[in-house]
């Protein structure tokens, strides 16, 4: 057998053996007290921009596509999750002091508005994640009614 043959299957039985250790899923079937549906009013077409666009990433339950559990894409997408509930996690809203809650709400304004949320790289994949300016303009509205609202 050539050396070339046998990189290839090495490599393939590394690839192989990868995918029977999949990363934990953020999936919950509770929405917590602090979640911020539960702490503020949301109006419905807010809420619907939301879980369509910013929940998977940004909450404590994401909608997995089939491709998540193929390794090493589902680690990559584990980690994504994992940083993006370290920014902001809207199931635990709540519990932010009301300073950071402003904070938030004021950055996630210049984020819609600048277009860098949803990440180019969800949306890449995601299309129906993608903001209109419709979308854009209902959260941006939202966003700083709500900052203004906290005291």
């Amino acid at each position: 057998m050539s050396i070339v043959k046998k990189i290839i299957l090495g490599l393939a039985a590394i690839l192989i053996g990868i995918q029977f250790y999949q990363p934990s899923r953020n999936q919950s079937d509770e929405v917590p007290a602090t979640h911020i549906e539960s702490v503020y009013a949301v109006p419905q077409n807010v809420k619907a921009i939301l879980v369509q666009s910013c929940y998977d990433c940004h909450s404590n339950n994401t909608r997995y596509p089939w491709y998540s559990r193929i390794q090493p894409g589902a680690w990559y997408m584990a980690e994504h999750i994992k940083k993006g509930k370290e920014e902001l996690n809207f199931s635990e809203f709540g519990d932010y002091s009301v300073r950071r809650q402003r904070n938030k709400f004021r950055a996630m304004a210049g984020q819609v508005k600048d277009g860098e949320m949803p990440l180019s790289s969800y949306t890449l994949i995601h299309r129906n994640a993608v903001l209109s300016n419709d979308d854009r303009q209902v959260l941006l509205e939202w966003f700083g009614k709500m900052e203004d609202s906290i005291k």
